[in-house]
């Protein structure tokens, strides 16, 4: 797993931010499933490693502000970022991550 220094703010890389928690770098990405909810509630999936080990954890959340997906994920501050990591579910145990596929 990727140990790193914290940044002050999630870097962009490629359709994803690079974000520290506990001293591990997780992407952050917009989870790719909609609800019939549309544009009011986005999905966020934090991916840890690659490969087989990698850990992946998923949770949703509404916008406050832009209702498209990248922009909305730009406009999160690093507390709310922060607080969606803490709120999120393993992959396994969301809808997201297939249930049961570990």
């Amino acid at each position: 797993m990727t140990r790193a220094r914290p940044l002050a703010r999630p870097t962009i890389v490629v359709d994803s931010y690079l974000w520290v928690v506990d001293s591990y770098l997780w992407k952050v990405y917009p989870a790719g499933r909609i609800t019939v909810y549309g544009k009011d509630e986005f999905g966020l999936l934090f991916e840890l490693g690659t490969g087989p080990e990698r850990k992946r954890r998923f949770t949703r959340y509404s916008p406050l502000g832009s209702k498209s997906t990248d922009a909305s994920l730009a406009e999160l501050t690093a507390r709310q970022l922060l607080d969606f990591f803490h709120q999120s579910q393993p992959a396994w145990t969301s809808p997201e991550g297939g249930y049961g596929v570990r």
